[in-house]
Protein backbone atom coordinates (compact mmCIF):
# COMPACT_ATOMS: atom_id res chain seq x y z
CA UNK A 1 0.00 0.00 0.00
CA UNK A 2 1.24 3.06 -1.15
CA UNK A 3 1.64 6.57 1.37
CA UNK A 4 0.90 9.34 0.42
CA UNK A 5 1.20 12.80 1.48
CA UNK A 6 -1.48 14.81 2.12
CA UNK A 7 -0.99 18.06 -0.08
CA UNK A 8 -2.60 21.53 1.54
CA UNK A 9 -4.51 23.79 -0.94
CA UNK A 10 -2.49 26.61 -2.12
CA UNK A 11 -4.96 29.09 -0.96
CA UNK A 12 -4.91 28.33 2.69
CA UNK A 13 -1.09 28.74 2.35
CA UNK A 14 -2.31 32.34 1.51
CA UNK A 15 -4.34 33.09 3.84
CA UNK A 16 -2.16 31.73 6.73
CA UNK A 17 0.72 34.22 4.80
CA UNK A 18 -1.61 36.82 5.18
CA UNK A 19 -2.50 36.72 8.58
CA UNK A 20 0.92 36.61 9.46
CA UNK A 21 1.64 39.59 7.43
CA UNK A 22 -1.54 41.29 9.35
CA UNK A 23 0.50 39.81 13.14
CA UNK A 24 3.50 41.68 12.20
CA UNK A 25 2.22 45.20 11.16
CA UNK A 26 0.17 45.01 14.84
CA UNK A 27 2.78 43.51 16.86
CA UNK A 28 5.94 43.50 15.16
CA UNK A 29 8.49 46.61 14.81
CA UNK A 30 7.97 48.57 12.06
CA UNK A 31 10.00 51.79 10.18
CA UNK A 32 8.54 55.48 9.27
CA UNK A 33 5.51 54.74 11.29
CA UNK A 34 3.55 58.49 10.25
CA UNK A 35 1.88 59.55 13.18
CA UNK A 36 -2.21 58.81 13.59
CA UNK A 37 -4.54 60.31 11.76
CA UNK A 38 -2.33 60.87 8.97
CA UNK A 39 -1.16 59.51 5.75
CA UNK A 40 2.33 58.45 4.81
CA UNK A 41 3.30 59.01 1.80
CA UNK A 42 6.82 58.47 2.57
CA UNK A 43 6.93 55.72 0.17
CA UNK A 44 5.01 57.42 -3.21
CA UNK A 45 6.70 55.96 -5.78
CA UNK A 46 7.12 52.35 -4.60
CA UNK A 47 3.31 51.80 -4.63
CA UNK A 48 3.20 51.60 -0.59
CA UNK A 49 1.18 53.27 1.85
CA UNK A 50 0.53 52.63 5.54
CA UNK A 51 -2.86 53.56 6.26
CA UNK A 52 -3.53 54.65 10.08
CA UNK A 53 -6.81 53.09 11.24
CA UNK A 54 -9.66 55.59 10.64
CA UNK A 55 -11.05 56.04 14.04
CA UNK A 56 -7.55 57.83 15.45
CA UNK A 57 -7.96 61.33 16.89
CA UNK A 58 -6.33 63.41 14.30
CA UNK A 59 -3.80 66.40 15.79
CA UNK A 60 -4.64 69.83 15.69
CA UNK A 61 -2.72 71.73 14.08
CA UNK A 62 -1.74 75.50 15.52
CA UNK A 63 -0.84 77.69 13.25
CA UNK A 64 2.54 79.87 14.27
CA UNK A 65 1.13 83.52 14.91
CA UNK A 66 2.91 86.13 12.43
CA UNK A 67 5.74 87.96 13.67
CA UNK A 68 7.23 91.59 13.18
CA UNK A 69 6.81 93.11 10.10
CA UNK A 70 4.60 90.42 8.50
CA UNK A 71 2.12 90.58 11.20
CA UNK A 72 1.18 94.45 10.23
CA UNK A 73 1.82 93.78 6.60
CA UNK A 74 -1.12 91.13 6.88
CA UNK A 75 -3.35 94.11 8.87
CA UNK A 76 -2.33 96.50 6.10
CA UNK A 77 -3.33 93.93 3.35
CA UNK A 78 -6.49 93.70 4.85
CA UNK A 79 -7.30 97.07 4.98
CA UNK A 80 -6.95 97.03 0.79
CA UNK A 81 -10.38 95.29 1.19
CA UNK A 82 -12.31 98.25 2.84
CA UNK A 83 -15.13 98.95 1.06
CA UNK A 84 -14.38 103.21 0.34
CA UNK A 85 -12.02 101.90 -1.83
CA UNK A 86 -14.12 100.88 -4.23
CA UNK A 87 -15.27 104.20 -5.09
CA UNK A 88 -12.03 106.26 -4.29
CA UNK A 89 -8.20 106.23 -4.59
CA UNK A 90 -5.53 105.52 -2.31
CA UNK A 91 -2.11 106.16 -1.83
CA UNK A 92 0.03 104.37 0.20
CA UNK A 93 3.56 103.96 1.31
CA UNK A 94 4.73 103.13 4.84
CA UNK A 95 8.55 102.83 5.28
CA UNK A 96 10.55 101.35 8.54
CA UNK A 97 12.74 104.04 9.83
CA UNK A 98 14.35 101.69 12.28
CA UNK A 99 14.93 98.98 9.89
CA UNK A 100 15.57 101.09 6.72
CA UNK A 101 13.43 99.21 4.88
CA UNK A 102 9.86 99.71 2.52
CA UNK A 103 7.29 97.88 5.03
CA UNK A 104 4.41 98.22 2.67
CA UNK A 105 2.89 100.31 -0.65
CA UNK A 106 0.34 100.74 -2.69
CA UNK A 107 -0.48 102.99 -5.49
CA UNK A 108 3.01 104.39 -4.06
CA UNK A 109 3.83 106.41 -7.43
CA UNK A 110 0.65 107.36 -8.34
CA UNK A 111 0.59 111.16 -8.68
CA UNK A 112 -2.51 112.03 -6.56
CA UNK A 113 -3.44 115.78 -4.68
CA UNK A 114 -1.86 116.20 -1.13
CA UNK A 115 -3.76 118.85 0.03
CA UNK A 116 -1.82 120.41 3.03
CA UNK A 117 0.48 117.58 3.45
CA UNK A 118 2.44 119.56 0.88
CA UNK A 119 3.74 121.56 3.61
CA UNK A 120 6.21 118.79 4.84
CA UNK A 121 7.60 119.39 1.64
CA UNK A 122 8.24 123.03 2.21
CA UNK A 123 9.10 122.42 5.93
CA UNK A 124 11.84 120.25 4.86
CA UNK A 125 12.99 122.04 1.77
CA UNK A 126 13.40 125.16 3.84
CA UNK A 127 14.39 123.74 6.90
CA UNK A 128 17.34 122.18 4.29
CA UNK A 129 18.13 125.50 2.74
CA UNK A 130 17.48 128.27 5.55
CA UNK A 131 19.06 126.14 8.36
CA UNK A 132 17.02 125.75 12.01
CA UNK A 133 18.57 129.40 12.88
CA UNK A 134 16.74 130.98 10.11
CA UNK A 135 14.68 133.82 11.48
CA UNK A 136 12.19 136.11 9.64
CA UNK A 137 13.09 139.04 9.66
CA UNK A 138 11.56 143.14 9.24
CA UNK A 139 14.18 145.52 8.88
CA UNK A 140 13.78 149.25 9.97
CA UNK A 141 15.59 151.44 7.49
CA UNK A 142 16.81 155.02 7.10
CA UNK A 143 18.24 157.38 4.79
CA UNK A 144 19.17 161.01 4.81
CA UNK A 145 20.06 163.52 8.23
CA UNK A 146 18.96 163.98 11.94
CA UNK A 147 18.13 167.39 13.10
CA UNK A 148 16.52 168.75 15.82
CA UNK A 149 14.62 165.69 15.74
CA UNK A 150 13.70 165.94 12.55
CA UNK A 151 14.79 163.31 9.78
CA UNK A 152 15.84 165.07 6.80
CA UNK A 153 15.81 161.44 5.22
CA UNK A 154 13.38 158.66 3.96
CA UNK A 155 12.22 155.82 6.43
CA UNK A 156 12.08 152.51 5.08
CA UNK A 157 10.75 149.45 6.47
CA UNK A 158 11.53 145.96 4.66
CA UNK A 159 9.61 143.18 4.60
CA UNK A 160 10.66 139.60 5.24
CA UNK A 161 7.28 137.95 5.04
CA UNK A 162 6.82 137.77 8.87
CA UNK A 163 2.75 136.48 8.57
CA UNK A 164 2.99 136.63 12.36
CA UNK A 165 3.52 140.57 12.45
CA UNK A 166 0.60 142.03 15.08
CA UNK A 167 -0.26 145.36 16.81
CA UNK A 168 2.32 144.84 19.19
CA UNK A 169 5.09 144.26 16.89
CA UNK A 170 4.31 147.78 15.06
CA UNK A 171 4.17 149.61 18.55
CA UNK A 172 7.77 148.69 19.19
CA UNK A 173 8.66 149.21 15.34
CA UNK A 174 7.73 152.96 15.74
CA UNK A 175 9.32 153.36 19.75
CA UNK A 176 12.88 152.42 17.71
CA UNK A 177 12.58 155.77 15.99
CA UNK A 178 11.49 157.66 18.87
CA UNK A 179 14.38 156.44 20.16
CA UNK A 180 16.43 157.52 17.63
CA UNK A 181 15.43 160.86 17.96
CA UNK A 182 13.18 161.25 15.45
CA UNK A 183 10.08 163.22 15.74
CA UNK A 184 9.08 163.53 12.10
CA UNK A 185 10.03 162.73 8.48
CA UNK A 186 11.20 165.54 6.36
CA UNK A 187 10.25 163.04 3.55
CA UNK A 188 8.34 159.48 2.46
CA UNK A 189 7.38 156.46 4.13
CA UNK A 190 8.26 153.57 2.38
CA UNK A 191 7.31 149.59 2.09
CA UNK A 192 9.85 147.75 0.76
CA UNK A 193 8.01 144.74 -0.54
CA UNK A 194 10.66 143.33 -3.28
CA UNK A 195 11.40 140.35 -1.47
CA UNK A 196 8.82 138.85 -3.48
CA UNK A 197 6.64 139.28 -6.96
CA UNK A 198 3.29 140.96 -6.72
CA UNK A 199 1.21 138.05 -7.49
CA UNK A 200 -0.77 138.26 -4.21
CA UNK A 201 -2.15 134.92 -4.45
CA UNK A 202 -0.68 131.07 -5.22
CA UNK A 203 -0.92 129.43 -8.63
CA UNK A 204 -4.48 127.32 -8.57
CA UNK A 205 -6.13 128.81 -5.87
CA UNK A 206 -9.87 129.36 -6.57
CA UNK A 207 -10.96 132.44 -6.20
CA UNK A 208 -14.02 131.78 -3.76
CA UNK A 209 -12.05 130.43 -1.13
CA UNK A 210 -10.83 132.58 1.50
CA UNK A 211 -7.32 132.76 0.79
CA UNK A 212 -4.67 135.10 2.76
CA UNK A 213 -2.53 137.82 0.63
CA UNK A 214 0.92 137.14 0.03
CA UNK A 215 3.12 140.14 0.52
CA UNK A 216 6.50 140.58 2.54
CA UNK A 217 4.80 143.49 4.81
CA UNK A 218 1.62 141.57 6.36
CA UNK A 219 -0.43 143.47 8.92
CA UNK A 220 -2.09 140.70 11.48
CA UNK A 221 -2.93 138.68 8.60
CA UNK A 222 -3.97 141.45 6.06
CA UNK A 223 -2.39 143.44 3.41
CA UNK A 224 -2.96 146.44 5.48
CA UNK A 225 1.33 147.32 6.32
CA UNK A 226 1.55 150.60 5.35
CA UNK A 227 -2.54 152.36 6.97
CA UNK A 228 -0.97 150.58 10.09
CA UNK A 229 2.31 152.45 9.98
CA UNK A 230 0.89 155.91 9.73
CA UNK A 231 -1.92 155.40 12.64
CA UNK A 232 1.00 153.97 14.78
CA UNK A 233 2.82 157.02 13.86
CA UNK A 234 0.54 159.58 14.50
CA UNK A 235 -0.32 157.38 17.81
CA UNK A 236 3.35 158.06 18.80
CA UNK A 237 3.44 161.30 17.88
CA UNK A 238 6.02 161.13 14.99
CA UNK A 239 4.53 162.81 11.99
CA UNK A 240 5.35 161.97 8.20
CA UNK A 241 5.56 165.69 6.32
CA UNK A 242 5.53 163.26 2.86
CA UNK A 243 3.56 160.07 1.61
CA UNK A 244 3.42 156.58 2.62
CA UNK A 245 4.08 154.58 -0.50
CA UNK A 246 5.60 151.57 -1.45
CA UNK A 247 9.77 151.71 -2.41
CA UNK A 248 13.15 149.67 -2.34
CA UNK A 249 15.02 150.16 0.21
CA UNK A 250 18.87 151.97 -1.13
CA UNK A 251 22.18 150.14 -0.27
CA UNK A 252 23.34 153.47 1.55
CA UNK A 253 20.49 153.42 3.85
CA UNK A 254 21.06 152.65 7.51
CA UNK A 255 19.24 149.78 10.01
CA UNK A 256 17.73 151.36 12.72
CA UNK A 257 16.53 147.84 13.98
CA UNK A 258 14.80 144.37 13.39
CA UNK A 259 12.02 142.61 14.67
CA UNK A 260 13.07 138.97 13.67
CA UNK A 261 10.97 135.75 14.21
CA UNK A 262 12.32 132.14 14.53
CA UNK A 263 11.37 129.76 11.72
CA UNK A 264 10.03 127.26 14.57
CA UNK A 265 7.67 129.99 15.21
CA UNK A 266 6.20 129.91 11.79
CA UNK A 267 6.93 126.42 11.77
CA UNK A 268 4.46 125.57 14.46
CA UNK A 269 1.55 127.35 12.89
CA UNK A 270 1.92 126.36 9.93
CA UNK A 271 2.14 122.18 10.84
CA UNK A 272 0.11 122.26 14.11
CA UNK A 273 -3.05 123.78 12.84
CA UNK A 274 -1.82 124.02 9.00
CA UNK A 275 -1.82 127.77 8.21
CA UNK A 276 -1.65 128.22 4.91
CA UNK A 277 -0.61 131.84 5.02
CA UNK A 278 2.39 130.61 7.20
CA UNK A 279 3.44 128.11 4.73
CA UNK A 280 3.13 130.64 2.14
CA UNK A 281 5.69 133.07 3.79
CA UNK A 282 8.38 130.00 4.36
CA UNK A 283 8.17 129.28 0.49
CA UNK A 284 8.96 132.49 -0.49
CA UNK A 285 11.90 132.87 2.20
CA UNK A 286 12.99 129.53 -0.26
CA UNK A 287 12.48 131.44 -3.41
CA UNK A 288 14.21 134.78 -1.85
CA UNK A 289 17.25 132.53 -0.81
CA UNK A 290 19.64 133.64 -3.35
CA UNK A 291 18.86 137.67 -2.55
CA UNK A 292 16.93 138.30 -5.50
CA UNK A 293 14.44 140.84 -5.91
CA UNK A 294 11.11 139.45 -6.78
CA UNK A 295 11.87 136.17 -6.25
CA UNK A 296 8.39 134.19 -6.82
CA UNK A 297 7.44 131.00 -7.42
CA UNK A 298 9.83 129.41 -10.02
CA UNK A 299 12.56 130.02 -7.93
CA UNK A 300 10.96 128.12 -5.02
CA UNK A 301 10.17 125.81 -7.08
CA UNK A 302 13.63 125.15 -8.41
CA UNK A 303 14.99 124.99 -5.08
CA UNK A 304 12.46 121.45 -4.20
CA UNK A 305 13.23 120.23 -7.47
CA UNK A 306 17.41 120.48 -6.53
CA UNK A 307 16.12 118.20 -3.42
CA UNK A 308 14.02 115.50 -5.05
CA UNK A 309 16.76 115.33 -7.40
CA UNK A 310 19.36 114.90 -4.62
CA UNK A 311 16.92 112.41 -3.06
CA UNK A 312 17.14 109.79 -6.34
CA UNK A 313 13.73 110.81 -7.56
CA UNK A 314 12.66 113.08 -11.04
CA UNK A 315 11.63 116.16 -10.43
CA UNK A 316 9.21 116.14 -13.46
CA UNK A 317 7.16 113.61 -12.31
CA UNK A 318 5.80 115.91 -9.88
CA UNK A 319 4.10 119.44 -9.79
CA UNK A 320 4.76 121.76 -7.36
CA UNK A 321 2.42 124.58 -7.07
CA UNK A 322 2.59 126.68 -3.97
CA UNK A 323 3.63 125.75 -0.63
CA UNK A 324 0.59 125.55 1.33
CA UNK A 325 -1.08 122.81 -0.48
CA UNK A 326 -4.08 125.21 -1.24
CA UNK A 327 -3.31 124.35 -4.75
CA UNK A 328 -5.49 121.73 -6.71
CA UNK A 329 -2.63 121.83 -9.69
CA UNK A 330 -0.25 120.54 -6.97
CA UNK A 331 0.44 116.09 -8.00
CA UNK A 332 3.24 114.41 -6.05
CA UNK A 333 3.15 110.84 -4.83
CA UNK A 334 2.78 108.92 -1.48
CA UNK A 335 6.37 107.42 -2.22
CA UNK A 336 7.56 111.27 -2.63
CA UNK A 337 6.11 112.58 0.57
CA UNK A 338 8.00 109.69 2.50
CA UNK A 339 11.10 110.46 0.59
CA UNK A 340 10.93 114.03 1.95
CA UNK A 341 10.11 112.21 5.94
CA UNK A 342 13.05 109.86 5.42
CA UNK A 343 15.27 113.09 4.34
CA UNK A 344 14.18 115.10 7.62
CA UNK A 345 14.93 111.91 10.11
CA UNK A 346 18.39 111.77 8.72
CA UNK A 347 18.85 115.07 9.02
CA UNK A 348 20.05 116.43 12.54
CA UNK A 349 19.47 119.92 11.77
CA UNK A 350 16.56 119.07 10.30
CA UNK A 351 14.28 116.13 12.53
CA UNK A 352 14.28 118.17 15.68
CA UNK A 353 12.43 121.12 14.88
CA UNK A 354 10.54 119.49 11.81
CA UNK A 355 9.26 116.47 14.42
CA UNK A 356 8.67 119.13 17.35
CA UNK A 357 6.32 120.86 14.53
CA UNK A 358 3.86 118.31 13.87
CA UNK A 359 0.77 117.65 15.37
CA UNK A 360 0.32 114.36 17.86
CA UNK A 361 -2.60 112.21 17.34
CA UNK A 362 -5.10 112.90 19.98
CA UNK A 363 -2.81 116.13 21.81
CA UNK A 364 -3.03 119.00 19.82
CA UNK A 365 -2.86 120.41 16.41
CA UNK A 366 -5.11 119.12 13.73
CA UNK A 367 -5.21 116.20 15.22
CA UNK A 368 -6.30 117.00 18.49
CA UNK A 369 -9.93 115.38 18.04
CA UNK A 370 -8.46 112.08 16.25
CA UNK A 371 -7.20 109.03 17.44
CA UNK A 372 -7.98 109.77 21.22
CA UNK A 373 -9.04 105.94 22.52
CA UNK A 374 -7.06 104.01 20.75
CA UNK A 375 -3.67 102.31 20.04
CA UNK A 376 -2.45 105.31 17.98
CA UNK A 377 -2.96 108.00 21.06
CA UNK A 378 -0.18 109.99 21.18
CA UNK A 379 2.29 107.73 19.03
CA UNK A 380 1.54 109.47 15.81
CA UNK A 381 2.77 113.09 14.44
CA UNK A 382 1.63 113.96 11.13
CA UNK A 383 0.66 116.13 9.24
CA UNK A 384 -3.11 115.99 7.94
CA UNK A 385 -4.53 118.30 4.29
CA UNK A 386 -7.93 118.54 3.30
CA UNK A 387 -9.37 119.77 -0.08
CA UNK A 388 -12.42 119.10 -1.70
CA UNK A 389 -12.25 115.26 -2.57
CA UNK A 390 -9.10 115.14 -0.73
CA UNK A 391 -7.99 113.72 2.27
CA UNK A 392 -4.39 113.22 3.85
CA UNK A 393 -2.34 112.01 6.21
CA UNK A 394 1.62 111.59 6.07
CA UNK A 395 4.04 111.90 9.60
CA UNK A 396 5.90 109.30 11.79
CA UNK A 397 4.14 106.69 14.00
CA UNK A 398 6.03 104.52 16.65
CA UNK A 399 5.03 100.54 16.88
CA UNK A 400 4.82 98.89 19.88
CA UNK A 401 8.15 97.60 19.61
CA UNK A 402 9.92 100.79 19.44
CA UNK A 403 10.10 101.10 15.28
CA UNK A 404 9.55 104.75 13.62
CA UNK A 405 7.67 104.63 10.34
CA UNK A 406 7.52 107.46 8.15
CA UNK A 407 4.15 107.40 5.90
CA UNK A 408 2.10 108.78 3.56
CA UNK A 409 -1.69 108.22 3.14
CA UNK A 410 -3.69 110.09 0.03
CA UNK A 411 -7.49 109.59 -0.18
CA UNK A 412 -8.75 110.65 -3.35
CA UNK A 413 -12.33 111.26 -4.50
CA UNK A 414 -13.68 111.14 -0.79
CA UNK A 415 -17.11 112.47 0.07
CA UNK A 416 -17.82 113.09 2.97
CA UNK A 417 -14.17 113.44 3.80
CA UNK A 418 -14.94 112.55 7.31
CA UNK A 419 -14.32 108.61 5.52
CA UNK A 420 -10.99 109.58 4.72
CA UNK A 421 -10.30 110.96 8.16
CA UNK A 422 -11.82 107.58 9.82
CA UNK A 423 -10.02 105.40 7.30
CA UNK A 424 -6.58 106.89 7.86
CA UNK A 425 -6.99 106.54 11.91
CA UNK A 426 -7.81 102.87 11.28
CA UNK A 427 -4.42 102.61 9.39
CA UNK A 428 -2.48 104.16 12.25
CA UNK A 429 -3.68 102.38 14.81
CA UNK A 430 -2.93 99.36 12.93
CA UNK A 431 0.93 100.95 12.86
CA UNK A 432 1.44 101.39 16.99
CA UNK A 433 -0.75 98.26 18.09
Amino acid sequence: MKNSKSKIPVHVVLLVFLIFLGACARHGSTQNTAPEGTLDFGAVGTGLATVIPQDSVPLEITPKPLLWPQNLQCSLDSMLKDSLLATTQLGLCVYDLTADSLLFAYNPKHRMRPASTQKIITAVTALDLLGDKYKVCTRLCITGELKSSTLYGDVYVIGGFDPCFNQEDMKVLVRELRKAGIKSVDGNCYADVSMKDSLKWGSGWCWDDKNPTLTPLIYKRRDAFLSALRAEMKRQGVSCFKRFRKGICPPEARCLYTHSRSIQEVLHDMMKESDNLYAEALFYAVAAHEGEHFAGRKQAVQHIHNLISKMGYIPTNYHVADGSGLSLYNYVSAELEVAFLRYAHKSSHIFPSFYASMPISGIDGTLKNRMQTSAAYQKVRAKTGTVTGVSSLAGYATTSNGHLLAFCIINQGVAPLSLGRNYQDKLCELFCR
